[in-house]
């Protein structure tokens, strides 16, 4: 008799476990969907809406149901023993769990709102003086903040508190929610049912439960997808690099030892462009943060911001679907400068175990050039300053070497990202003689176009964002829509500005005959919607010259892997510096085909620990996703399961070779660096 009475008691037990894990489960899925209410109304009034409220509703409430489905089975079975040993315990775990979940939700949803993507393990991806220096500057907490975390974190603790004493469920509909879980995870294709791709990028980023993309992509962070192909096989090169052979360059020499490593091949195409003088040009390349595409220049879709710019590029060569190699800034100078791998967190995230290799830096340093950096802020970020020294820079300039009599930018809750962009280039012009016996290379990075988006001179360009949005002739829709981020476009008109005075004044320099000037962007200002994935890469490239004898407006693709190969094979073309002939650049040099054409095969890392994007040819693989360009570099979802092995084929082999770098392999033979590197 006591056998069936425990029996029986351990069977109401696990009933009773049931129905009110049900009650705190259900309670979860509401409290999602009003927090995807709060956060579309939020971005309703701070960004705007792509489309309607309802219809992005109901994708944010599909997407947040699926989230829960993956979940609700793992947790009953980590509930319902728990419950067994202690229904207060159980309740209790869950509440603190309920509650942990959403304050990360909040913390996420904010992230999303102020920087209109998402965050996910590139997170982890930072150091912790890294992460308070973005944070800092970027804003931190304000009181809005503040009362709408504690407003939500109040509705969680009241229902979960109240409400699952309200909220019970029958046996039937408590067994049913574990059972349609299973269900859900065992159908085959239930990571395809979650993939969305609505009117824009934007818009797909808004709807997504952005608990689900930071766990997920952390989970993929620490447990990558092995590519178990040995790239070296016959087997491999059989089934995928012939296919795409045609685009490949490259004699590799000693994969085994030097993944990377290869003859250069690199064709000199702009000196049919140039007059070149007896003596080496100055070289000036100048990196405007965020400066996009989607608002530089004639033809950008969000409307031209940058009248300079524009006046520029119709006097110089034009690159319009130029692609950075990174969504962010970390990217920037080992692709601009060495046409370098991206390791496993970018190739700046390496430190002191970046191997030995050559640069535009070091490279021309050898050959007679002075190199010099200016930062307007601090050069520590990201390892910059590590990543320079280390290719034995001459000259680093950031904020910790400017001179009195220099203003910084505004602060925000006493952070600042460092000096203007006018302030940077007035920096400059005084710093550099105008006669030196040596030529110059010199790289500047700015900081302006950055957010916080705050700038002294608010009521000058306010005034004339209003101007240039009368005269893009935008009606009163177009206009509220651009106001929503009049911040952002407020510094992209003083970039334009403080670019424009830098010229003027360059201008009057003794120097100017013979310099040649690179402007481009080092990604595109994620806080303005974007349209499409690849937008987050596409930026303008500029070369201007007095040194230029005709101009161009080129339509073909390239990235800045292709800037270094190209500024080399120019000089050596035309002053005779001396290169190796093997080298280890991952793109060969700019495409100035005029028209429109892709012939790279080059990888894109959106962020420290993402790298899921390659383009090659006409298409654009993202993850699982491809996409075809067209010739604005726009790009529509396609299915072409041959396509996208191809691209998934070329992809795997460029991560195979950047895994030989992370495990510790060589970029170059020691031969090689000391023969071509300054002493």
């Amino acid at each position: 008799m006591a056998k069936d009475t425990n029996r029986v008691s351990l069977k109401q037990r696990l009933i009773h476990a049931t129905r009110t894990f049900a009650s705190f489960s259900l309670i979860w899925l509401i409290l999602m969907f009003v927090f995807s209410v709060v956060e579309l109304t939020l971005n309703s009034f701070t960004n705007g809406l792509p489309s309607g409220f309802f219809n992005l509703m109901l994708w944010s409430g599909y997407l947040d149901l699926l989230f829960w489905l993956k979940w609700v089975l793992i947790i009953y079975i980590i509930y319902v023993p728990i419950y067994l040993l202690s229904p207060r315990l159980a309740k209790i775990t869950f509440q603190v769990l309920m509650l942990l979940f959403f304050i990360i939700q909040i913390i996420l949803l904010n992230y999303f709102n102020a920087a209109l993507v998402m965050l996910g393990a590139d997170l982890f991806g930072y150091s912790l003086e890294d992460i308070k220096q973005t944070v800092g500057s970027s804003g931190g907490l304000n009181a809005i903040s503040i009362i709408i975390f504690i407003v939500l974190i109040s509705i969680v603790l009241v229902s979960t508190h109240f409400f699952t004493k309200k909220v019970r469920p029958s046996l039937y509909v408590a067994l049913g929610l574990p059972i349609f879980s299973l269900i859900f995870m065992s159908f085959s294709g239930y990571k395809a049912v979650g993939k969305i791709n609505l009117e824009s990028d934007f818009a797909t980023s808004l709807v997504t439960n952005k608990s689900d993309h930071f766990y997920s992509s952390a989970y993929t962070y620490y447990n990558p997808v092995i590519f178990e192909t040995d790239i070296y096989s016959d087997n491999y090169i059989g089934d995928f690099f012939n296919k795409f052979s045609e685009g490949i360059a490259f004699n590799f020499i000693d994969e085994e030892n030097y993944p990377f490593l290869h003859e250069e091949v690199t064709n000199d195409v702009l000196t049919p462009f140039f007059t070149p003088k007896e003596k080496a040009p100055n070289i000036v390349i100048i990196v405007v943060e965020g400066l996009g595409r989607a608002f530089t220049n004639e033809g950008a879709y969000l409307g031209n911001f940058t009248p300079f710019l524009s006046d520029l590029a119709e006097d110089g060569m034009y690159w319009k679907n130029f692609l950075s190699q990174g969504g962010r800034t970390f990217a920037l100078l080992p692709s601009l400068l060495g046409s370098l791998p991206f390791a496993e967190n970018g190739y700046l995230g390496m430190g002191n175990d970046m191997p030995n290799q050559l640069s535009l830096l070091n490279t021309l340093k050898f050959n007679g050039y002075n190199t010099s950096f200016y930062y307007a802020g601090d050069a520590q970020f990201d390892n910059m300053a590590l990543y320079l020294n280390a290719n034995k820079i001459d000259e680093l300039n950031d904020e910790k070497t400017f001179p009195s009599g220099y203003k910084k930018l505004p602060e925000n809750n006493g952070f600042s990202w460092g000096y203007n962009d006018k302030e940077l280039y007035r920096y400059f012009l005084n710093s550099r003689k105008e006669v030196e016996e040596k030529p110059q290379l010199s790289v500047l990075l700015t900081v302006t176009t950055h957010s916080p988006f705050l700038i002294d001179e608010v009521d000058k360009y306010n005034a004339k964002f209003e101007e240039r949005l009368d005269y893009l002739k935008f009606d009163d829709s177009e206009k509220e829509s651009h106001r929503n981020y009049s911040k952002q476009y407020l510094t992209i008109m003083y970039a334009d500005d403080a670019l424009k005075n830098f010229f003027e004044e360059y201008k009057k320099r003794a120097d100017y005959d013979n310099t040649i000037f690179l402007i481009t962007g080092d990604h595109r200002i994620p806080e303005i919607p974007m349209s499409t994935k690849i937008d987050r890469y596409h930026v303008p490239l500029i070369i201007y010259s007095p040194l230029l004898k005709r101009t161009a407006e080129i339509e073909s693709v390239s990235t800045h892997f292709n800037i270094t190969p190209s500024i080399l094979a120019y000089l050596k073309t035309n002053h005779n510096i001396k290169l190796p002939k093997y080298t280890s650049w991952v793109g060969h040099g700019l495409d100035t085909t005029r028209s429109f054409q892709n012939i790279h095969n080059l990888p894109l890392m959106q962020t420290k620990t993402n790298l899921d994007d390659f383009i090659m040819g006409e298409y654009h693989l993202n993850g699982t996703n491809l996409f075809k360009l067209n010739k604005e570099l726009g790009e529509d979802l396609v299915e072409d399961q041959t396509e996208k092995n191809r691209l998934k084929g070329a992809f795997e082999l460029f991560k195979q070779r950047n895994s030989q770098i992370i495990r510790g392999k060589q970029i170059i033979p020691d031969s090689i660096y000391s023969n071509y590197t300054p002493k």
